[in-house]
């Protein structure tokens, strides 16, 4: 359908957006700050939409303009990966644990309890 390609094609442009703007507002010179808060924050946002889902509170064109469009767009695997990388790279052992370990475990833990919790308000 012509409208789900444009939810997520006008998502993924405010998404890409925002995910640009913080990552110019946050210090990237000595630790990926940016990177690892849209990944934080979009999980938490992802929970909270997948809930919605489940209960049908958005209808399928809502969830493909804030999820795969806003939330795609909004958050970064590639990124990460480069930053990680990098942070090996130049041997920074402690700045690469914590980023990882942050992103890594933080991501799905924070997706896990606000999808829970969005899940159990909604019921």
């Amino acid at each position: 359908m012509v409208s789900d390609w444009l939810a997520v094609a006008v998502g993924g442009a405010l998404g890409a957006m925002l995910r640009f703007w913080v990552s110019e507002s946050m210090p990237s010179e000595s630790f990926p700050y940016g990177t690892m808060t849209v990944n934080l924050v979009g999980s938490v946002l992802l929970g909270v939409l997948t809930a919605a889902v489940a209960v049908n509170t958005l209808s399928e064109t809502q969830a493909l303009l804030f999820g795969t469009g806003l939330l795609g767009a909004f958050t970064t695997m590639s990124t990460f990966s480069i930053e990680t990388a990098t942070l090996w790279d130049e041997q920074r052992w402690s700045a690469l644990l914590c980023y990882v370990s942050v992103t890594a475990l933080g991501g799905p833990l924070l997706a896990l309890l606000s999808w829970k919790t969005t899940a159990s308000v909604m019921a």
